[in-house]
Formats: C-alpha cells, structure tokens, sequence
C-alpha cells in the first residue's frame, strides 16, 4: 500500500472547490487514490474479522449533476455488486473530519430486523462500542453525538427509529479532526482504523444473523 501516506489538508481542501466538474476532478486526483489504497488494505482484515469476504466500493458521485458532493468514502461490503443495501464499513472524508462507520442506510431493507436485534441486545452493544465512539442518524449530514452523551435511552431511540421511520439510518464509529496530526501519521492512522473495525465488526456479526434470518 504504498501510494497511501495519510491524509493531508489538502484533502480536505478539496472540498472547497467551487463546481461540480472541478471539485469531481480534485477528489478523483487527490482523495480517490488513497481510498483505494484503504479498501485493498482493509478487505482482507474485514473479511477475517466478519468471516465473510468483503468487497470496497469507492464513491463515484455518479448521480450528481449540479451540486459537488461534500464527502467522499470508501466502503466494505459482503456483496460485489454494492454496498448500499447492506449492512457495511465506510472510511471517508468531509472538509471537517474523517469518519469510520459501521452504516445502515435507508437503501437496506434489513434495517428492521436488525433494529430488532439491536434493541434485544442494547446492553451487549454498550458494553461493545467505547463511550467515546459516536452514533449518527443520517450519512449525508456530517453532525454525530457520542454514546457517552446519548447513553442508553439515546441510542434505543435511534435503534427505534431505524425501525420505524422508511428514510431513517444508522452508523456507529469514530471522527478525527481534519487538524488532528494523527490523519498524517500512516501506521498511526492504520493502527486506528483497525482498532475501530476489530469493535465495528462485533455490531456487523450481531445484526448479521438478524439479516439472513427468513423472516427479515
């Protein structure tokens, strides 16, 4: 993996390039290169971690037409066609931060059952993922509350509406300040990572069942 060296402020500057066509044309030159460098080195610690082999999918913003995205990411699933509708991994960048999640976006059509298996095994999941680790509702908003701040009732409630609400999701990780000098360390920031995917795996496994059962 040698074209990745961590992430610099340029990367995160990207994001303030006006147009779509010139801000597309930074991310492919800048950014995307260092997200295919993490999907080829994280997979295999994935598919060991999950027991299931796991693909990456780079972000292609394909769907744009006027306004220029304002993240970009790589994500890991078990399926090589997508990643949308499963459960699945994502690394990626706002201008603000960089951000690893467990996701389940509104796409999925496991998101009821595996809230149901989330809800039954609350406390198994607060006893997984560190209090300082953060929960967010939607992946096109860059804004996420620790658990330490949610605490139980607060993560049972965005479980709860995972379950009830069609566009409702839910990811699980961590943020680093764009500023923090970890982002440019690269076997500090890879240590990091694979910290956090040994935790988000464990809610992968646990609502996996979950997704694969009939009645889901």
């Amino acid at each position: 993996m040698t074209s990745f060296s961590g992430f610099t402020e340029a990367d995160f500057d990207v994001f303030t390039v006006d147009s779509l066509d010139a801000r597309m044309e930074a991310i492919k030159t800048i950014v995307r290169p260092k997200l295919v460098s993490l999907g080829e080195h994280f997979s295999p610690q994935l598919a060991h971690a999950t027991g299931e082999e796991m693909f990456f999918h780079v972000a292609k913003h394909a769907r744009r037409t006027v306004n220029p995205p304002d993240d970009t990411w790589v994500a890991w699933a078990s399926d090589k066609r997508g990643y949308k509708k499963h459960p699945h991994f994502q690394v990626g960048i706002w201008r603000t931060h960089l951000f690893v999640w467990y996701a389940l976006i509104y796409e999925s059509p496991y998101k009821k059952a595996i809230g149901q298996a989330f809800q039954n095994n609350i406390d198994q999941i607060l006893t997984i993922v560190p209090d300082d680790f953060r929960w967010s509702p939607d992946h096109t908003q860059p804004d996420s509350t620790p658990q330490s701040e949610l605490g139980r009732e607060g993560v049972l409630r965005l479980i709860d509406r995972l379950q009830t609400v069609k566009k409702a999701e839910l990811l699980c990780g961590i943020t680093i300040d764009r500023h923090d000098p970890l982002l440019a360390d690269r076997a500090q920031l890879l240590g990091k990572i694979e910290q956090t995917f040994e935790v988000l795996s464990q809610l992968y496994i646990l609502g996996r069942s979950a997704a694969l059962s009939p009645s889901s």
